[in-house]
């Protein structure tokens, strides 16, 4: 089996038991990297499971709730423990709710902002702890949202956690470059998966009498490369950002969305 590109090199993904983040996680364990797996749902040790089966590397799952700092702490604790060094963090995790304002329960706002942002920080803040002790720089990678250029209807709290994604990048940029650690963000745009199922659903039933898939058709038609993104779309980017060849960019926030928005 060929080692890869990433052979020699550890990666940690955030909410990784499906969707993006197992997509993720599938091309840097393709590419030959030792890859842990975080998720809140327990999912994700079977994740793991199939991916270590084909993976080059050791694959391993972790089943954490970003927002509890024990938990987190623990995480990473084992990639140290195992590995010796942590390369990459994916902050890929996030949820997402749709309401009118008036019907917008402080729960759902807490919860948002605890998963999307302060779940990215305790995450950066475990990560970067170890690429400090080892000594071999980083990439921490964070993700942000088409929410994060522009807030949406219905959805301010889910606008409010990703900008605070983009300032938390660009702080931590600045902060770890020392360090040799960089720091960037990623907007992607509409890509199939659970979570862009509900947001059809959702918005499409407040913004007018919509039947599941058009709003989402619609949408997608008014991109400017006339598709959706796929998993892997998003994945090119990051193994990207985290090759040697993106060691000069930091605190950068890239769209990947087909032109969605261009800003």
């Amino acid at each position: 089996m060929n080692a890869g590109r990433y052979a020699g090199r550890t990666v940690a993904v955030t909410g990784a038991a499906r969707g993006i983040g197992r997509g993720i996680a599938t091309r840097f364990a393709d590419e030959g990297a030792a890859v842990l797996v975080i998720d809140a749902d327990p999912a994700v040790e079977d994740a793991a499971t199939q991916l270590d089966a084909t993976s080059p590397a050791t694959v391993l799952g972790v089943q954490a709730d970003v927002t509890d700092e024990t938990a987190v702490t623990a995480a990473f604790a084992l990639a140290e423990r195992t590995w010796n060094r942590l390369d990459v963090l994916v902050n890929n995790a996030g949820v997402i709710t749709i309401s009118r304002l008036e019907d917008l329960t402080l729960a759902d706002w807490q919860k948002v902002l605890a998963v999307n942002t302060t779940g990215t920080f305790l995450c950066a803040r475990a990560a970067a702890a170890i690429m400090r002790r080892h000594g071999h720089g980083g990439r921490i990678l964070n993700a942000a949202s088409g929410q994060a250029r522009q807030g949406f209807v219905y959805t301010p709290h889910y606008a409010a956690s990703k900008f605070g994604v983009v300032g938390l990048t660009q702080s931590l940029a600045k902060e770890l470059a020392p360090d040799r650690i960089t720091v960037n963000a990623y907007c992607p745009g509409i890509v199939g998966s659970d979570m862009w199922d509900y947001n059809d659903r959702e918005w499409g039933r407040l913004l007018g009498d919509y039947q599941p898939g058009e709003l989402m058709a619609e949408w997608v038609a008014g991109i400017p490369l006339g598709r959706a993104g796929t998993h892997d779309d998003i994945a090119h980017l990051l193994l990207f950002l985290a090759s040697p060849e993106a060691g000069y960019i930091t605190g950068q926030t890239i769209n990947v969305d087909g032109g969605m928005f261009m800003n």
